[in-house]
């Protein structure tokens, strides 16, 4: 089926009538006229009877107006909600809790747009906004490609947790408390130590160093004043930077505006 004339078809169906099928779509009669025989053509069906005085609608016809209405309907309802639907966020862990959050309620105070938020890692964020299933990233990755790019939001401080003073040249002789196999304290030593917790979730890593359990490497965002901890920067690091990824829209959508302004005041 060659779609393109599919409209015309509709809208003669619609109202019988070549005429007023042609002032809807703002194009000389004979154009819709026109459509409509190439559709056919590309069918291989006829579905219209023309005559002088009324337009007749064949079986086929029929049946294939009233699949085109319902189309019709069905598509229009996608776009006439797409700019209602829930936005879908997804981010890494350190940035959730004091970050994000605080400003998701600044959010709430001028807006009523559901919101979907997501925890992952860089690779399943970077493979969620690339397949759809996220419509904003915030990750380390600046990424800028033809489907995708980042913008630059803030830098990121990481550093060294411990209750105790840490001799930073032995790392690999304590207990490590780590969120994943990306975490920076692989990165740091070639060594790794023998003892290694991993918890999928920033502030219980904060507060197992707090109870002497290990050390920890983590956003200085993270941490309370209130916190006793000996907290060192340590050298040898990739300096990190947080950025908001998303596609590469010709017209950007307004929930992704309302979130970039959320996110860059």
């Amino acid at each position: 089926m060659d779609y393109r004339y599919l409209k015309a078809f509709l809208l003669t169906a619609q109202h019988s009538s070549f005429s007023r099928a042609a002032s809807d779509l703002n194009i000389a009669q004979s154009a819709v006229s026109r459509q409509i025989k190439l559709l056919e053509e590309s069918l291989g069906e006829e579905l219209i009877i023309r005559s002088s005085k009324k337009v007749i609608l064949t079986h086929k016809g029929k049946e294939l107006f009233l699949a085109a209405q319902q189309f019709d309907k069905l598509s229009s309802n996608i776009f006439d909600k797409e700019d209602t639907r829930p936005v879908k966020i997804g981010l890494l862990h350190g940035l959730l809790r004091n970050w994000l959050a605080p400003k998701i309620a600044k959010f709430y105070k001028k807006n009523d747009r559901s919101i979907e938020i997501s925890v992952g890692s860089k690779k399943e964020l970077l493979k969620g906004i690339e397949d759809g299933t996220f419509d904003i990233i915030f990750s380390t990755q600046n990424i800028q490609s033809d489907l995708i790019s980042s913008l630059k939001l803030f830098d990121e401080r990481m550093v060294l947790i411990s209750r105790d003073e840490v001799n930073k040249k032995r790392i690999q002789d304590y207990r490590w408390v780590v969120y994943s196999e990306e975490d920076f304290l692989f990165k740091v030593t070639k060594k790794r130590s023998n003892s290694i917790i991993h918890v999928q979730d920033i502030h219980t890593i904060v507060d197992l160093v707090k109870n002497h359990v290990g050390i920890a490497i983590v956003p200085d965002h993270v941490l309370k004043k209130t916190d006793a901890l000996n907290v060192q920067d340590i050298s040898g690091l990739q300096k990190s930077e947080i950025y908001m990824t998303t596609l590469n829209y010709k017209t950007i959508p307004n929930f992704v505006k309302d979130i970039q302004e959320l996110v860059t005041k």
